[in-house]
């Protein structure tokens, strides 16, 4: 089985193995098709069919199809060809699907970017990926993105437009959709197997890594979970996961078309709203963090016709607690909750359960490995598969893995030679086809289901005069899952505190959810001989600490 590094007509250098894409494309996990085929066939089948739900707006098929021709004109006028990147830093709005459907038609590679990155990451991640144009929402939550951006022009070389949507600015988005909508028959021809996609995801090597992936694999996983858990056009999603962030771009841009059903899309999430919204809109299936189902349960409690409606609730990227999977179950027994596993690299590595009969299994473990996706455990020193049950490190491949990382270089060290993925987590298997997650390997702070990387945050604080060294670790939080607990040694005669620790990286531009929420002042740093500091064993401090705190 031969890896080769493959040149994308964007210039993107990409992983592929002809053997494994050709048994893909012959047993129809790839189909030869885009999404846009799918819009179209259905807009012909049936234009009035919401497609999506903001508050009291609603987008129908047609409506959602006529302003993405639109917008690829204006793609088109405004010199874009295929391959080129654009952005879209935007809350849960419907003019997403939009963009996304417009850059699919002109063959244009999404750059989603969380509407809470700041100007450190977003001048990063948008030089990184030579991004041409980019979609803001003015000022949102305070915040306001179109001086943001504007205030980076000189850092962004290659960015050329800032759309500002549903606020004023120098282009905004009623310009953009006031153009001569593009000629179908001159929309280019895209390949299905050319990079759709770049988005961003935190390591543990300090600056975020590109992920990329093709038409191929990210339509498969669609396809897949929506034919796993039956997905359709009777089914109404509640998606609060942000549409900046896999699950959300997934379940709220994408499902709507394939399976049919409707979207329905949240901006700011407040649990009483949210228990509102699947109330009014009869919403049947949803997801997300930890802190959602938490908060949907607590306020549902005494108010279970609220979501009577719901048949199905995922819950992943973050720790998940058996008893809260259980708790779910027990008081909407018309409702199928469970725990699944995955990662922007590798979509939905397992697909939880599908049946009431395997609540326990939803609860107890981390899903189902289902055919064609394919996990290993191997020995965490080296790449000798382990019997069932035993912990290991976790390895995926299949027709949704991504292609690579946008530099060749970060591939290295995160494949096999059979092109499996090191997810960084540990765990076994039980029963012959359920993962049970019992560890990360990668050092990484997972909060609301938003991946932030220690080092990042210990670069900038570095270079606070009162700090000597400082060393980030996961601490557990009832709320969020996790957060950020910084262990620190002061400079000789100085000490220093969490207001100022926050303020210091609130003018260093990093946003807020990356800020470390408690704080350890110490004389030493637990290390190995070399000198490197044993963040387990800070883990493992910052646990007892929150338990001491809780009690």
């Amino acid at each position: 089985m031969e890896w080769i590094m493959k040149t994308d007509r964007s210039g993107f250098r990409t992983r592929w193995c002809e053997d494994l894409a050709r048994k893909w494309r012959d047993e129809g996990h790839w189909a030869q098709t885009t999404l846009v085929d799918v819009a179209r066939a259905s807009v012909a089948s049936d234009p009035d069919h919401v497609l999506l739900i903001e508050g009291d707006k609603r987008l129908t098929r047609r409506q959602a199809w006529d302003q993405a021709l639109r917008l690829a004109g204006f793609f088109m006028a405004r010199g874009l060809q295929p391959g080129d990147v654009i952005s879209l830093q935007l809350p849960n709005w419907i003019e997403a699907s939009v963009i996304a459907l417009a850059a699919r038609m002109t063959g244009l590679v999404i750059n989603p970017v969380p509407p809470i990155y700041r100007e450190s990451e977003l001048a990063y991640i948008l030089a990184d990926c030579g991004s041409k144009l980019i979609f803001v929402p003015g000022t949102f939550r305070k915040h306001d993105h179109t001086a943001m951006v504007e205030s980076l022009r000189g850092e962004l070389p290659a960015l050329k437009d800032v759309i500002s949507v549903r606020a004023p600015g120098q282009l905004t988005w009623d310009d953009a959709l006031s153009h001569d909508p593009a000629d179908e028959a001159e929309l280019p021809e895209v390949d299905p197997a050319s990079v759709m996609i770049v988005m961003y995801t935190s390591g543990t090597t300090g600056k975020p890594k590109g992920v990329m992936h093709i038409h191929h694999g990210y339509d498969h996983r669609v396809r897949d979970m929506g034919r796993i858990w039956n997905i359709g056009p009777d089914d109404v999603i509640f998606m609060p996961s942000p549409v900046t962030h896999i699950t959300g771009a997934l379940w709220a841009i994408d499902m709507p078309w394939v399976t049919g059903c409707t979207a329905v899309l949240m901006d700011i999430w407040a649990a009483d709203d949210g228990i509102r919204c699947i109330e009014e809109n009869g919403c049947t299936v949803s997801g997300g963090a930890t802190p959602f189902l938490q908060q949907l349960v607590d306020l549902a409690a005494d108010r279970p016709e609220a979501v009577a409606s719901l048949r199905m609730f995922f819950c992943g990227g973050t720790t998940v607690s058996p008893d809260l999977v259980r708790k779910a179950s027990a008081a909407f027994p018309n409702g199928m909750f469970f725990r699944c596993f995955g990662s922007t690299e590798m979509v939905s590595a397992t697909l939880g359960i599908h049946d009431r009969a395997q609540a326990d299994y939803g609860a107890e473990t981390d899903g189902e490995i289902v055919p064609p996706a394919e996990l290993r455990i191997v020995d965490p020193a080296g790449d000798a598969e382990l019997p069932e049950g035993e912990e290991g490190e976790i390895i995926a491949r299949g027709p949704g893995l991504f292609v690579g990382y946008l530099h060749p270089e970060d591939n290295e060290g995160n494949f096999d030679a059979e092109g499996f993925f090191r997810m960084g987590d540990l765990g076994r298997i039980v029963d012959g086809k359920y993962v049970v997650i019992t560890g990360r390997k990668k050092d990484i702070i997972i909060r609301s289901g938003e991946n932030i990387s220690p080092k990042e945050v210990e670069d900038v604080l570095f270079n606070h005069p009162a700090i000597a060294e400082v060393a980030i670790v996961a601490m557990p939080s009832p709320t969020t899952g996790e957060k950020g607990c910084a262990f620190i040694i002061p400079r000789e005669g100085m000490t220093i505190d969490l207001p100022e620790i926050q303020r210091f990286l609130g003018e260093a531009g990093l946003a807020k959810q990356k800020f470390p929420e408690h704080v350890v002042l110490t004389e030493d740093l637990p290390r190995v001989p070399s000198g490197k500091v044993r963040k387990d064993v800070l883990r493992t401090r910052a646990k007892d600490i929150a338990g001491e705190m809780a009690a």
